[in-house]
């Protein structure tokens, strides 16, 4: 069944419940209708979704407000702006994690925060791909929105997990995963590493291939990643402190081997392609040496990455 004909046929059931359903009703186990329905308004949302330029208009069901033609995606600057129509404009940059987000949305909306984390728990609701195992961390993909005052939670989370979809299908993320032997979510995963780790774009590439060293490395290799740490203990940071790296969070890479569980934040479209296309290298280490310029080296050995890491303290 295809998602027109799901949509259609869970509306027409919907429309012919004239009388409400009895308490026992909200009990029962019909699971397979309890799925079609998240399904549905997973599908309803997403129809909502219009492109304008590189700007994604998301209207509430009620809203029969026109999409005005001359309207262009804001800067990168720009986070928050008032458009036509009451409208307004959100631009969600890479490397936000999702509690970050959902406060943002809460601001532009002016809904209260809980709604936003409550809409956020029913994955299925959102169109969530399986492989995301009901999480949306990792999946509210980064873009600029146009929100309508209509817009409800569901139907924006609904409407990042669409770009996300879109975004997965254009990287060929599933496919790509499976020939590189792991799972989409882990793909996902060290690409939202790759994006809190990157100072720029360019690295990206090199950085993801470090990670993947890594974890393939023989004798067995921890990650040691300090944005994982902080992430564990929902700390805001570029370094983790001698206190921190004795987390027992099963985001601490410092004492556990392999990935940590799910995505650190939601990475953009150059993160993901950088983790399922890794530049060639032989490289164990990184350094962001000048934070400021932006310039992070690489090293293969312990002994260059010790010289990395005085350069980096001259240049702080």
């Amino acid at each position: 069944m295809n998602i027109e004909d799901l949509l259609r046929e869970t509306l027409s059931d919907m429309a012919h419940e004239e009388q409400p359903p009895p308490p026992g009703w909200f009990f029962q186990s019909n699971r397979s209708r309890s799925r079609r329905r998240g399904l549905a308004l997973a599908a309803a949302a997403a129809v909502t979704v219009m492109a304008v330029g590189s700007t994604l208009v998301v209207q509430g069901l009620s809203s029969r407000a026109p999409v005005p033609k001359d309207f262009t995606a804001q800067g990168s600057g720009e986070t928050l702006a008032e458009t036509k129509q009451g409208r307004t404009t959100l631009t969600v940059k890479e490397g936000q994690r999702l509690a970050q987000i959902l406060k943002q949305l809460s601001t532009a909306t002016g809904r209260p925060l809980v709604e936003f984390k409550r809409a956020a728990e029913d994955g299925r609701a959102l169109g969530l791909p399986a492989y995301a195992k009901g999480a949306l961390e990792g999946f509210a993909f980064p873009a600029t929105y146009e929100v309508s005052p209509t817009s409800s939670p569901d139907e924006l989370l609904a409407a990042m997990v669409t770009r996300f979809n879109r975004a997965a299908e254009d990287s060929n993320l599933v496919d790509g995963a499976r020939h590189a032997g792991r799972t989409p979510l882990e793909i996902l995963t060290v690409a939202s590493i790759v994006q809190a780790e990157s100072t720029n774009k360019r690295d990206m590439p090199k950085i993801a291939r470090v990670v993947y060293n890594r974890l393939n490395h023989k004798p067995e290799m921890k990650l040691q990643l300090d944005s994982t740490v902080m992430y564990g203990l929902n700390k805001v940071g570029i370094r983790a402190s001698n206190e921190d790296l004795k987390s027992r969070s099963r985001y601490n890479t410092y004492a556990r081997l392999g990935l940590p569980p799910g995505p650190i934040c939601n990475p953009g479209a150059d993160a993901i392609e950088a983790a399922l296309k890794p530049a060639a290298g032989s490289w164990l280490y990184f350094v962001t040496t000048d934070p400021e310029k932006g310039i992070t080296k690489f090293a293969d050995s312990p002994s260059e990455y010790f010289k990395l890491i005085e350069e980096y303290r001259r240049t702080g």
